[in-house]
Protein backbone atom coordinates (compact mmCIF):
# COMPACT_ATOMS: atom_id res chain seq x y z
CA UNK A 1 0.00 0.00 0.00
CA UNK A 2 2.77 2.36 0.97
CA UNK A 3 4.66 1.59 -2.23
CA UNK A 4 1.57 2.35 -4.33
CA UNK A 5 1.12 5.72 -2.61
CA UNK A 6 4.81 6.49 -3.02
CA UNK A 7 4.62 5.58 -6.71
CA UNK A 8 1.58 7.84 -7.20
CA UNK A 9 3.33 10.67 -5.37
CA UNK A 10 6.44 10.34 -7.54
CA UNK A 11 4.33 10.30 -10.72
CA UNK A 12 2.43 13.36 -9.51
CA UNK A 13 5.65 15.20 -8.60
CA UNK A 14 7.27 14.39 -11.93
CA UNK A 15 4.14 15.57 -13.76
CA UNK A 16 4.22 18.90 -11.93
CA UNK A 17 7.94 19.27 -12.67
CA UNK A 18 7.48 18.54 -16.37
CA UNK A 19 4.54 20.96 -16.57
CA UNK A 20 6.66 23.66 -14.91
CA UNK A 21 9.51 23.13 -17.34
CA UNK A 22 7.16 23.18 -20.34
CA UNK A 23 5.45 26.33 -19.05
CA UNK A 24 8.82 27.97 -18.49
CA UNK A 25 9.95 27.08 -22.00
CA UNK A 26 6.71 28.38 -23.45
CA UNK A 27 7.12 31.66 -21.61
CA UNK A 28 10.72 31.80 -22.75
CA UNK A 29 9.65 31.26 -26.36
CA UNK A 30 7.03 33.96 -25.96
CA UNK A 31 9.92 36.39 -25.46
CA UNK A 32 12.20 34.93 -28.09
CA UNK A 33 14.08 37.55 -30.12
CA UNK A 34 15.64 36.36 -33.35
CA UNK A 35 18.21 38.77 -34.80
CA UNK A 36 19.29 38.20 -38.40
CA UNK A 37 21.40 40.17 -40.87
CA UNK A 38 24.67 42.04 -40.94
CA UNK A 39 27.78 39.93 -40.34
CA UNK A 40 29.58 43.14 -39.38
CA UNK A 41 27.17 43.57 -36.47
CA UNK A 42 26.95 39.91 -35.52
CA UNK A 43 29.81 40.09 -33.01
CA UNK A 44 28.17 42.97 -31.13
CA UNK A 45 24.66 41.49 -31.25
CA UNK A 46 25.85 38.10 -29.98
CA UNK A 47 27.78 39.48 -27.03
CA UNK A 48 25.04 41.96 -26.11
CA UNK A 49 22.47 39.15 -26.30
CA UNK A 50 24.55 36.97 -23.99
CA UNK A 51 24.96 39.80 -21.48
CA UNK A 52 21.27 40.69 -21.64
CA UNK A 53 20.21 37.14 -20.78
CA UNK A 54 22.18 37.27 -17.53
CA UNK A 55 19.83 39.90 -16.12
CA UNK A 56 16.73 38.97 -18.12
CA UNK A 57 16.46 35.24 -17.49
CA UNK A 58 13.10 34.98 -19.24
CA UNK A 59 14.58 36.20 -22.53
CA UNK A 60 15.71 34.01 -25.42
CA UNK A 61 17.92 35.78 -27.95
CA UNK A 62 19.16 34.06 -31.10
CA UNK A 63 21.65 35.85 -33.40
CA UNK A 64 22.41 34.86 -36.99
CA UNK A 65 24.25 36.41 -39.94
CA UNK A 66 23.15 36.18 -43.53
CA UNK A 67 23.83 39.74 -44.68
CA UNK A 68 22.00 43.04 -44.45
CA UNK A 69 19.69 42.21 -47.33
CA UNK A 70 18.53 39.08 -45.56
CA UNK A 71 18.05 40.93 -42.29
CA UNK A 72 15.88 43.60 -43.89
CA UNK A 73 13.75 41.18 -45.89
CA UNK A 74 13.26 38.88 -42.89
CA UNK A 75 12.14 41.62 -40.51
CA UNK A 76 9.85 43.09 -43.16
CA UNK A 77 8.25 39.66 -43.60
CA UNK A 78 7.83 39.40 -39.79
CA UNK A 79 9.94 36.23 -39.85
CA UNK A 80 12.30 37.72 -37.23
CA UNK A 81 11.96 40.35 -34.54
CA UNK A 82 15.09 42.34 -35.47
CA UNK A 83 16.89 42.74 -38.77
CA UNK A 84 20.42 44.13 -38.62
CA UNK A 85 21.84 46.12 -41.50
CA UNK A 86 24.86 48.22 -42.49
CA UNK A 87 22.70 50.20 -44.92
CA UNK A 88 19.52 52.24 -44.75
CA UNK A 89 16.37 50.25 -45.49
CA UNK A 90 15.12 52.86 -47.95
CA UNK A 91 18.10 52.22 -50.24
CA UNK A 92 17.24 48.55 -50.77
CA UNK A 93 14.95 47.30 -53.52
CA UNK A 94 11.91 45.44 -52.27
CA UNK A 95 12.08 46.93 -48.79
CA UNK A 96 9.34 49.25 -47.54
CA UNK A 97 11.10 51.36 -44.93
CA UNK A 98 7.79 52.90 -43.87
CA UNK A 99 6.70 49.70 -42.11
CA UNK A 100 9.97 49.49 -40.15
CA UNK A 101 11.53 51.44 -37.30
CA UNK A 102 15.23 52.25 -37.62
CA UNK A 103 17.50 52.25 -34.58
CA UNK A 104 21.12 53.30 -35.17
CA UNK A 105 23.01 51.22 -32.63
CA UNK A 106 26.67 51.85 -33.47
CA UNK A 107 29.14 52.78 -36.19
CA UNK A 108 31.69 50.45 -37.73
CA UNK A 109 34.74 51.30 -39.77
CA UNK A 110 35.56 49.40 -42.96
CA UNK A 111 39.19 48.80 -43.91
CA UNK A 112 40.86 47.44 -47.07
CA UNK A 113 43.12 44.52 -46.20
CA UNK A 114 45.82 42.81 -48.24
CA UNK A 115 48.04 39.79 -47.96
CA UNK A 116 51.27 40.82 -46.24
CA UNK A 117 53.37 39.76 -49.21
CA UNK A 118 52.09 42.43 -51.64
CA UNK A 119 54.48 45.11 -50.37
CA UNK A 120 51.89 47.90 -50.05
CA UNK A 121 50.67 49.69 -46.93
CA UNK A 122 48.99 52.76 -48.39
CA UNK A 123 46.81 53.51 -51.42
CA UNK A 124 45.05 56.57 -52.73
CA UNK A 125 41.27 56.44 -53.00
CA UNK A 126 41.65 56.47 -56.77
CA UNK A 127 44.04 53.51 -56.71
CA UNK A 128 41.63 51.57 -54.52
CA UNK A 129 38.81 52.34 -56.94
CA UNK A 130 40.94 51.29 -59.92
CA UNK A 131 41.83 47.98 -58.27
CA UNK A 132 38.23 47.08 -57.47
CA UNK A 133 37.07 48.16 -60.93
CA UNK A 134 39.80 46.13 -62.65
CA UNK A 135 41.93 48.97 -64.07
CA UNK A 136 44.92 48.10 -61.88
CA UNK A 137 45.83 44.41 -61.98
CA UNK A 138 49.38 44.15 -60.60
CA UNK A 139 50.79 45.37 -57.29
CA UNK A 140 53.84 46.88 -59.02
CA UNK A 141 51.47 49.49 -60.51
CA UNK A 142 50.97 50.94 -57.02
CA UNK A 143 54.51 50.54 -55.71
CA UNK A 144 54.32 46.93 -54.58
CA UNK A 145 55.80 43.67 -55.80
CA UNK A 146 55.47 42.27 -59.30
CA UNK A 147 52.48 40.19 -58.31
CA UNK A 148 49.02 39.81 -59.83
CA UNK A 149 46.17 41.29 -57.80
CA UNK A 150 43.40 38.94 -56.73
CA UNK A 151 40.25 40.75 -55.59
CA UNK A 152 38.00 39.12 -53.00
CA UNK A 153 34.62 40.83 -52.92
CA UNK A 154 31.73 40.48 -50.50
CA UNK A 155 28.48 38.79 -51.54
CA UNK A 156 25.77 40.89 -53.18
CA UNK A 157 23.55 40.84 -50.09
CA UNK A 158 26.32 42.28 -47.93
CA UNK A 159 25.74 45.69 -46.39
CA UNK A 160 29.50 46.09 -46.04
CA UNK A 161 29.83 45.65 -49.81
CA UNK A 162 27.04 48.14 -50.44
CA UNK A 163 28.72 50.71 -48.19
CA UNK A 164 32.17 50.09 -49.66
CA UNK A 165 31.01 50.38 -53.27
CA UNK A 166 28.88 53.43 -52.51
CA UNK A 167 31.85 55.26 -51.00
CA UNK A 168 34.69 53.96 -53.19
CA UNK A 169 33.29 52.91 -56.57
CA UNK A 170 30.43 55.42 -56.69
CA UNK A 171 28.52 53.68 -59.46
CA UNK A 172 31.51 52.19 -61.32
CA UNK A 173 31.01 48.50 -62.06
CA UNK A 174 33.17 46.24 -59.86
CA UNK A 175 35.58 43.74 -61.38
CA UNK A 176 34.39 40.13 -61.52
CA UNK A 177 35.79 38.43 -58.44
CA UNK A 178 35.36 35.64 -55.94
CA UNK A 179 32.67 36.56 -53.41
CA UNK A 180 32.50 35.72 -49.72
CA UNK A 181 29.73 36.49 -47.26
CA UNK A 182 31.53 36.82 -43.92
CA UNK A 183 34.29 38.97 -42.42
CA UNK A 184 35.98 35.94 -40.87
CA UNK A 185 36.18 34.01 -44.13
CA UNK A 186 37.53 37.02 -46.01
CA UNK A 187 40.21 37.59 -43.39
CA UNK A 188 41.29 33.95 -43.54
CA UNK A 189 41.55 33.93 -47.34
CA UNK A 190 43.51 37.19 -47.50
CA UNK A 191 45.94 36.09 -44.79
CA UNK A 192 46.79 32.86 -46.63
CA UNK A 193 46.53 33.76 -50.32
CA UNK A 194 49.34 35.75 -52.04
CA UNK A 195 48.31 38.89 -53.93
CA UNK A 196 44.84 39.19 -52.42
CA UNK A 197 42.92 42.30 -51.42
CA UNK A 198 39.51 42.71 -49.83
CA UNK A 199 37.83 44.73 -47.07
CA UNK A 200 36.37 43.91 -43.66
CA UNK A 201 34.91 45.66 -40.65
CA UNK A 202 37.27 47.08 -38.00
CA UNK A 203 36.31 44.60 -35.22
CA UNK A 204 37.47 41.72 -37.43
CA UNK A 205 40.71 43.34 -38.58
CA UNK A 206 42.87 42.67 -35.52
CA UNK A 207 44.94 39.92 -37.11
CA UNK A 208 48.72 40.08 -37.42
CA UNK A 209 48.58 37.94 -40.55
CA UNK A 210 46.92 40.64 -42.66
CA UNK A 211 48.00 44.15 -43.67
CA UNK A 212 45.49 46.93 -43.09
CA UNK A 213 45.84 49.69 -45.67
CA UNK A 214 45.90 53.42 -45.06
CA UNK A 215 44.13 55.60 -47.64
CA UNK A 216 45.60 58.91 -48.81
CA UNK A 217 47.96 58.64 -45.84
CA UNK A 218 45.09 58.41 -43.35
CA UNK A 219 45.20 55.51 -40.89
CA UNK A 220 42.10 53.34 -40.34
CA UNK A 221 41.31 54.26 -36.72
CA UNK A 222 38.09 54.83 -34.83
CA UNK A 223 39.16 58.39 -33.97
CA UNK A 224 39.52 59.17 -37.67
CA UNK A 225 36.09 57.67 -38.34
CA UNK A 226 34.37 59.95 -35.81
CA UNK A 227 35.39 63.03 -37.81
CA UNK A 228 34.94 61.39 -41.24
CA UNK A 229 38.68 61.79 -41.83
CA UNK A 230 38.49 58.05 -42.51
CA UNK A 231 35.53 57.94 -44.87
CA UNK A 232 34.96 54.19 -45.03
CA UNK A 233 32.36 53.54 -42.35
CA UNK A 234 28.70 52.70 -41.94
CA UNK A 235 25.94 52.78 -39.36
CA UNK A 236 24.96 49.54 -37.70
CA UNK A 237 21.16 49.54 -37.77
CA UNK A 238 18.64 47.42 -35.93
CA UNK A 239 15.26 47.41 -37.68
CA UNK A 240 12.00 46.27 -36.11
CA UNK A 241 8.38 46.31 -37.16
CA UNK A 242 6.57 49.54 -36.23
CA UNK A 243 4.39 47.64 -33.76
CA UNK A 244 7.20 45.62 -32.17
CA UNK A 245 6.28 44.14 -28.77
CA UNK A 246 7.56 45.68 -25.58
CA UNK A 247 10.13 42.97 -24.87
CA UNK A 248 11.78 43.69 -28.24
CA UNK A 249 11.79 47.43 -27.56
CA UNK A 250 13.27 46.73 -24.13
CA UNK A 251 16.20 44.94 -25.77
CA UNK A 252 16.69 47.86 -28.20
CA UNK A 253 16.66 50.20 -25.21
CA UNK A 254 19.39 48.06 -23.67
CA UNK A 255 21.48 48.31 -26.86
CA UNK A 256 21.26 52.10 -26.63
CA UNK A 257 22.04 52.18 -22.90
CA UNK A 258 25.21 53.64 -21.41
CA UNK A 259 26.31 50.15 -20.39
CA UNK A 260 26.43 49.00 -24.01
CA UNK A 261 27.35 52.28 -25.71
CA UNK A 262 30.21 53.16 -23.38
CA UNK A 263 31.24 49.65 -22.41
CA UNK A 264 30.62 46.84 -24.87
CA UNK A 265 30.60 48.86 -28.12
CA UNK A 266 34.16 50.26 -27.83
CA UNK A 267 35.41 47.07 -26.19
CA UNK A 268 34.54 45.11 -29.32
CA UNK A 269 35.99 47.70 -31.72
CA UNK A 270 32.80 49.52 -32.73
CA UNK A 271 32.06 53.21 -32.22
CA UNK A 272 29.28 54.53 -30.03
CA UNK A 273 26.67 56.63 -31.79
CA UNK A 274 27.29 59.22 -29.05
CA UNK A 275 30.94 59.65 -30.09
CA UNK A 276 30.36 60.60 -33.73
CA UNK A 277 31.06 64.21 -34.68
CA UNK A 278 29.39 63.85 -38.09
CA UNK A 279 26.25 62.24 -39.44
CA UNK A 280 25.46 60.77 -42.82
CA UNK A 281 22.31 60.37 -44.86
CA UNK A 282 21.28 57.30 -46.87
CA UNK A 283 23.33 58.55 -49.85
CA UNK A 284 26.57 58.50 -47.81
CA UNK A 285 26.62 62.30 -47.74
CA UNK A 286 27.84 64.03 -44.59
CA UNK A 287 24.98 66.22 -43.43
CA UNK A 288 26.30 67.53 -40.13
CA UNK A 289 29.75 68.40 -38.80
Amino acid sequence: MFKQRLRKFIIFFVSILVATVITGCARNNDKKITIVGSSAMQLLAEQAGNDYRLTHTDSNIVVQGGGSGTGLSQVQAKAVEIGTSDVFAETQKGIDAKVLTDYKIAIVGIVPIVNKGVGVKNLTFQQLKDIFSGKITNWKQVGGKNLAITVINRSKGSGTRSSFEGIVLKGVKPVKAQEQDSNGTVRKIVSSTPGTISYISFPYANDKNIQKLSLNGIAPTNDNVTTNKWQLWSYEHMYTQKNAPKYVKDFIKYMLSTKVQKGLVPKLGYISIDDMKVTRDSNNQVVKE
